[in-house]
This record gives structure tokens, sequence and C-alpha cells, in this order.
């Protein structure tokens, strides 16, 4: 969904700093369906943040920092990530 939703984006998107809030409007305004795949995609990523969170509370719970190995890869994933 991410992916998806990002390519559409990322095809009316602007980065230059004069025109990238006029084309994040033009996305709501002018394209069809461009505000609720804004918003799915920025919601999706809200979602995957709380999932990768409750996933390291988990972990913090459970005790699973005492597997060192797989504990370090976990976090080196999490900062690559984020």
């Amino acid at each position: 969904l991410q992916i998806l939703t990002g390519l559409f984006l990322a095809m009316h998107y602007t980065s230059d700093t004069t025109t990238a809030f006029s084309s994040v409007t033009h996305i709501c305004r002018d394209v069809n369906y461009g505000w609720i795949i804004r918003y799915m995609h920025a919601n999706g990523a809200s979602m995957f943040f709380i999932c990768l969170f409750m996933h390291v509370g988990r972990g913090l719970y459970y005790g699973s920092y005492t597997f060192l190995e797989t504990w370090n890869v976990g976090v080196i994933l999490l900062f690559a990530t984020m």
C-alpha cells in the first residue's frame, strides 16, 4: 500500500522549495482521488510506525534483549527504518 500510494504521489509531487506546497495542494484539489491517496499514504506510515514501536515494546516486555545477536539485528533494522 505504501509503495503504490507513494509512487502515485511521486508522479505529481515537485520537491523544489518554491513549488512543494503548491504541488501538495494540486494533489489534494486537482488530481482525481488525490486527497484520499495522500491521506492513505500518511495514515499507512503512521500505522507502520505504531506497529514498529509496539513490536519493540513487546520485545522489551518479554525480555527478547537477552538474545543479543537477534536483538542487535532488530535495533539495526529499527534505525534503518527510521
